[in-house]
């Protein structure tokens, strides 16, 4: 990092060092900062838009609170690049997101300034509540602060947390970044308060419209003027907040580093809940990031002076596949609804939204909310498809249970990001989908091959008459190209995809390319089993019959998932075989290479082949080791 390029920066190595500069510093240290931001993510990718946006605030927060005693904790950490680079990871920038390099997101046991790890929004409060309890409850001399974006603020967590924080009095700042996005555009009633009445442009326009509208009128304009001046106070940003026993100051720039030090030292005075509304732009300062945010929000290398982003030739993706699944089922469909919690872009929604805007639901970033809406909208009749990843999932799981599984209503969940997810890290992870849902009474549950049978299996959720899940991994798959006509699968029925002898691997979803190698190595029997719920049992008894090795293999947890799912339909059957399981291991997996993560947990060719021939009995081992 050149010292002449980065005078300030470079003399930053933790946050007392930034407190020990004059505060007339601070605007170029914000310049060098961003500077340094957009250079280093131009060669590593990574989240881009959204810490371009909180560059001041940072700044401003770590110069005025005494961190890391005083708590921080940034909601996410899409927006905390610049929280790193001032807590001593500047020269680790470089290796975020990378194989054995810092975390993309906030993580404890990387730095004692990230007070609270996350990956999913909307924790934030609810934890700095917690931390604020506490130090009331230990008597410590201690500030916490809660750092929300508005897209955040979307999910009734936030809300709960504000909700009990308020009713408790507790000694809580919670800082609102209102950049009017989160990674897909904002949507809902929170939002456009925020966004229009708080930020005063809809208010502005109908009251300048009134203006014209109303002067015709002496006595309704002079009411107009009157109504207007005694309602003003109930409709400013802090009216919501302060009835939730806030005490409420904003908006104010989040750009203006003075205005930002004077208004925190100021709030950091005060006791009890504070609010704080500071509103910023995503992607300040890069002017590519500014006009596009959502494309900037998580990027691939680019060129940091064009903002041209790197393009590599790719395959189609299970994203992709699942996007034009969906417009053409619902072209012949009139009854399908697309629900998504706020990920229009990545689950692929984008065309959908367009061809069909009225049969398009974003419900922001409310999963719990996305999966009883969808229960609902299938109680009357139409059919929901609930695009989702299987990390998110995870937050809805009772009103999957409760609200759909129960009363057998025909949603079909579309889940993409299953298994490991690279650089996006444990948090990310859809390492437990098999295992929650398998459990479940009345799921169907699915896991294509390749991208054929992905759409395939689209088609046969979206026909069955009950709850189904599809979950599909991240990225692209084997290349086999989709067939225009549509294909209902059956229910339960697995596929051989290759016979052998004496070994038959039974393979789940993104599983099936690899053991396909491993089986043409050792002449082994390789069965593409398409189904977790219900197995096809009919072909699992011929197997044990026919071969003295039942091999199962899931990108997902060991414990409780399909090869679980398979011992226990064997042992409930009385069926004597020998069994080995194959999966992810009973431990988070930290991020990296998508290939390297899997060669590590024994998940690529060489690893399920070296699984086998060690658990093949003796006789087994020697013809399979000559293989």
């Amino acid at each position: 990092m050149s010292e002449t390029r980065f005078p300030l920066l470079t003399q930053i190595d933790c946050p007392a060092d930034l407190r020990a500069r004059r505060e007339n510093q601070l605007p170029q240290l914000c310049d060098e900062l961003r500077r340094f931001l957009i250079e280093t993510v131009s060669k590593t990718g990574g989240h881009l838009a959204a810490g371009l946006g909180t560059v001041e605030l940072a700044i401003a927060l770590h110069y005025i609170f005494e961190t890391p005693n005083d708590r921080l904790i940034w909601d996410i950490g899409h927006q905390a690049y610049p929280h790193k680079i001032l807590t001593g990871r500047r020269d680790l920038l470089r290796t975020i997101r990378q194989p054995n390099g810092i975390s993309g997101f906030l993580k404890r046991s990387e730095s004692e300034f990230d007070s609270f790890g996350a990956g999913h929004s909307s924790t934030s409060i609810s934890a700095a509540l917690g931390m604020a309890v506490a130090t009331a409850m230990e008597d410590v001399d201690r500030q916490v602060v809660a750092i929300i974006g508005d897209g955040a603020l979307t999910a009734g967590m936030a809300f709960e947390a504000l909700n009990n924080a308020g009713a408790l009095d507790a000694d809580l700042l919670v800082v609102l970044n209102d950049n009017d996005m989160s990674i897909s555009p904002n949507v809902g009633a929170i939002s456009n308060y925020l966004a229009r009445i708080l930020s005063g442009r809809a208010y502005t326009s109908v009251r300048e419209g009134s203006k014209v509208v109303l002067s015709t009128l002496p006595q309704v304009k002079n009411l107009a003027r009157r109504w207007e001046e005694h309602t003003k106070g109930m409709v400013m940003p802090g009216s919501l907040f302060e009835e939730l026993g806030f005490y409420y100051i904003g908006p104010i720039d989040g750009h203006d580093i003075k205005t930002l030090i004077k208004t925190l030292k100021n709030m950091k005075a005060l006791k009890g809940p504070r609010f704080l509304h500071v509103v910023t732009q995503k992607g300040k300062g890069f002017k590519p990031a500014e006009g596009a945010p959502v494309i900037y929000h998580g990027v691939s290398p680019f060129d940091p002076q064009t903002g041209k982003l790197e393009q590599k030739p790719r395959r189609r993706t299970y994203t992709q596949v699942f996007g034009d699944w969906l417009c053409d089922m619902a072209a012949v469909d009139e009854k399908l609804v697309g629900i998504t919690p706020a990920m229009r872009e990545g689950s692929g929604l984008v065309k959908f939204s367009e061809q069909y805007p009225d049969r398009y639901f974003d419900v922001g970033i409310a999963e719990q909310h996305a999966l009883t809406f969808a229960a609902g909208l299938s109680c009357e009749g139409l059919k929901p498809v609930v695009a989702i990843y299987s990390t998110f999932l995870q937050r809805a799981y009772d009103q999957l249970v409760h609200d759909i599984t129960i009363q057998n209503l025909d949603v079909t969940l579309a889940i993409d990001r299953a298994g490991l997810v690279g650089a996006d890290g444990p948090t990310h992870a859809g390492a437990f989908d098999l295992s929650f849902l398998r459990c479940l009474p009345n799921m169907v549950i699915m896991a294509p091959a390749d991208e054929a049978e992905c759409r395939d299996m689209l088609y046969t959720a979206h026909r069955h008459p009950g709850p189904t899940a599809v979950r599909y991994p991240r990225g692209t798959g084997p290349g086999v190209p989709e067939r225009a006509t549509m294909q209902a699968l059956p229910i339960g029925q697995a596929e051989v995809r290759r016979r052998g002898h004496r070994v038959a691997i039974l393979a789940f979803g993104s599983m099936v390319a690899p053991c396909l190698g491993v089986g043409a190595e050792l002449d082994a029997t390789v069965i593409n089993m398409r189904f977790i719920k219900p197995l096809d049992e009919a072909l699992l008894t011929r197997l044990a019959a026919d071969h003295e090795l039942l091999v199962t293999v899931e990108e997902n947890t060991l414990m409780g998932g399909a090869g679980s799912g398979v011992n226990e339909w064997l042992t409930a059957a009385g069926v004597d075989v020998q069994i080995l399981n194959l999966g992810l291991p009973d431990r988070h997996i930290e991020h990296g290479n998508p290939i390297q993560m899997l060669a590590d947990c024994g998940l690529d060719t060489v690893g399920i082949k070296q699984s086998i021939v060690q658990a093949a009995p003796v006789p087994l081992a020697r013809i399979l080791e000559s293989a």
